[in-house]
């Protein structure tokens, strides 16, 4: 797959930010969080990831080939739905690569944060919580949790982000990932014990790669709101705030 886009960090870099792109987009689709948060001044000690996907033959859009981080096969209730183990798994150990490549670069890892939306969320959730240290946040927007019926073996036996706070959000009216999808993942999580902040947004349309415009009168299709935005500022603002350091970033 082709390497993620790079947005480097102003000041000396402390933190890392991997933001993973929904089915059918690439990384360039969520650069503009950074462009927009560069333009005020904010995260100026991190360094922003933003991985492509491979592209992949999917199954429920009859086969064609589209950037995707595992196979769907449908868009069916999430108990019955058939999921592409393989991919998901070889894409969970990407992301953990991705993790490991940032520590050894001297970022600890509660100074990494990943997140993503839709499919990009979706990963990030099982990526984040299966990690094998504690990470500095995990978030998903409008997204769901895979293999969650085997999600209990997946996770290290310490729990290590156990109390890592997770930020979820999703449309009110999604009409990709059902609103109801994302809030039973989330009670999941939280049977399992972590810390999760799900967010429900009803106006307005920031980005989607699948909605071109808003539609207010029946709510927040599958896209992402301004002030969802905001509230995932705000959360990156205490899971991985400036440490103070104003020296140059000598290396990437």
């Amino acid at each position: 797959m082709a390497l993620p886009l790079v947005v480097p960090a102003l000041k000396r870099h402390t933190a890392t930010v991997i933001v993973a792109h929904g089915l059918g987009d690439n990384g360039a689709g969520w650069i503009f969080l950074a462009e927009n948060w560069r333009r005020r001044s904010k995260f100026e000690e991190v360094r922003f990831l933003f991985p492509n996907a491979p592209s992949i033959p999917i199954t429920m859009n009859m086969g064609m080939r589209m950037p995707g981080w595992y196979d769907i096969k449908s868009l069916g209730n999430l108990d019955d739905r058939e999921e592409d183990e393989a991919g998901i798994q070889q894409s969970k150990d990407y992301f953990h690569s991705l993790i490991d490549d940032e520590i050894k670069k001297g970022i600890p890892a509660d100074r990494i944060v990943i997140g993503g939306f839709s499919q990009g969320g979706a990963m990030s959730l099982l990526s984040g919580v299966t990690y094998k240290n504690q990470l500095g946040g995990i978030f998903g927007l409008s997204c769901y949790l895979l293999l969650k019926k085997d999600i209990k073996d997946l996770i290290p036996d310490d729990s290590p982000n156990q109390n890592t706070p997770i930020f979820m959000g999703h449309g009110d009216a999604d009409q990709v990932v059902a609103h109801k999808w994302g809030k039973l993942s989330a009670d999941v999580l939280t049977q399992h014990g972590y810390n999760v902040d799900f967010r429900t947004y009803k106006y307005g349309n920031f980005h989607s790669p699948c909605v071109s415009v808003a539609d207010n009168s029946r709510g927040l299709v599958h896209s992402a709101d301004n002030s969802e935005i905001d509230d995932l500022e705000s959360y990156l603002n205490q899971q991985i705030p400036p440490l103070g350091d104003s020296k140059s970033e000598t290396s990437l």
